[in-house]
């Protein structure tokens, strides 16, 4: 809803009483805002306070929702409150892009020519600035929180992770490399990944000890050593190897080996053994991720089962490609299109790639080029095809 769609609203009729039970609310949501230091569960929170505050007062949140909209100050007063109304979909459809209009509306009505046009006397242009300011400073917040909550959230749980590292904390250390690892709220930093691994890993932390060997598999904050990448993968497996054959083992030592050394159907092959739990601990996380080594090497096979794992979600959120992360969505559509893991559906790939490609991978957006040039699950469109080959041309400039 743009600014003019405020404007042209109709006016309707508020009893004062109804008016000031919405003033009210806007002055306790500013206080329940600004004193707020719960934000994981921020919207649970608001929900449930706003649902008590109309139920206490026998009071319809459906029809104030559209007194709000609708009232003649509704710009400078009530747009924050109806953007959360949105965000959290209280008596209405849960719409959160709508709900960022509508906070972006209230942080862009900082004090203007607006009320010194209106025929107030000193204690109503009192009144109505001073909802006009907390208008504004909940829009802010809650915009703040829409956007930012979860790298606040991160931030804290890096702050947190320190502590526990400064204090010896070998599970700290490992959850910390991580962190460093992937950027979770913090810069990322292959280098410290490494160095965190280490230690935990020297004092046996067998999750520390596997990544520590991917680090020496793919050089990652350290130089490439697949003896040490070898050593590393054996140790974090090494209480389990303990009650299995030997014979077994020593199968998969050598396909290990191979697998470190880029062999993309021996990568694929020791995602099967993690799969299945045979001769080493069953871990679906770990053959998801040998899937995708070997799927990206080229290997057909590890490219099925990496389909099936998204289809699926086995080792991965089943989640991760509706959840917007780009190159999972990519990979579904490669399987869609290709029958790897699931059976072949143009139309399927098409909506996978064109998400992607969205959500900005490149190659996605080649293959959207590429659909759109072939009908391959949409019409032909050459135009959009042209549109798409630039986009990817201008990402990988």
């Amino acid at each position: 809803m743009s600014l003019n769609e405020v404007d042209n609203k109709l006016e309707i009729n508020i009893s004062e009483n109804d008016e000031n039970f919405l003033k009210n609310i806007i002055n306790d949501l500013y206080h329940k805002i600004i004193e707020m230091n719960d934000f994981n569960g921020f919207e649970i929170f608001l929900s449930k306070w706003i649902e008590n505050k109309f139920k206490n007062v026998n009071k319809d949140p459906k029809l104030f929702l559209k007194l709000m909209k609708n009232h003649r100050e509704r710009k400078f007063w009530f747009t924050s409150l109806i953007g959360l109304f949105y965000q959290l979909g209280i008596y209405c459809k849960l719409d959160k892009e709508k709900a960022v209009e509508f906070y972006l509306l209230a942080i862009n009505n900082e004090t203007g020519n607006d009320s010194l046009n209106r025929d107030f006397d000193s204690r109503d242009n009192e009144v109505f600035n001073l909802l006009r300011e907390r208008n504004i400073i909940i829009g802010k917040y809650l915009l703040s929180l829409f956007y930012y909550k979860d790298i606040i959230l991160d931030f804290n749980y890096i702050l947190r992770l320190q502590t526990l590292v400064e204090n010896n904390d070998i599970r700290a250390h490992y959850n910390l490399a991580i962190c460093y690892k992937n950027g979770i709220g913090i810069r990322k930093d292959e280098k410290k990944a490494f160095d965190l691994l280490l230690i935990s890993a020297k004092k046996g932390n067998t999750d520390a000890q596997y990544y520590l060997a991917i680090c020496y598999m793919d050089g990652m904050g350290t130089q490439k050593d697949k003896k040490k990448a070898l050593k590393w993968f054996l140790k974090s497996e090494n209480k389990y190897f303990k009650i299995i054959l030997n014979k077994n083992e020593n199968k998969f030592k050598r396909i290990l080996e191979l697998a470190i050394s880029d062999d993309s159907i021996a990568q694929n092959n020791v995602g099967n053994y993690y799969k299945l739990g045979e001769v080493i601990t069953k871990n679906e996380k770990k053959a998801f991720e040998w899937y995708m080594k070997s799927a990206i090497a080229g290997c057909a096979e590890g490219q099925c089962n990496l389909g099936y794992c998204y289809e699926n979600g086995r080792g991965t959120d089943k989640k991760s490609a509706n959840g917007g992360y780009a190159y999972g969505q990519y990979n579904l559509g490669f399987c869609y299109e290709n029958g790897l893991g699931t059976v072949k559906d143009d139309e399927k790939a098409f909506e996978w790639y064109l998400k992607s490609a969205n959500n900005g991978c490149a190659t996605a957006q080649c293959g959207l080029g590429y659909c759109y040039e072939n009908g391959i699950g949409t019409e032909k469109d050459m135009n959009k095809a042209h549109e798409w080959y630039f986009k990817f041309s201008a990402m990988t400039k």
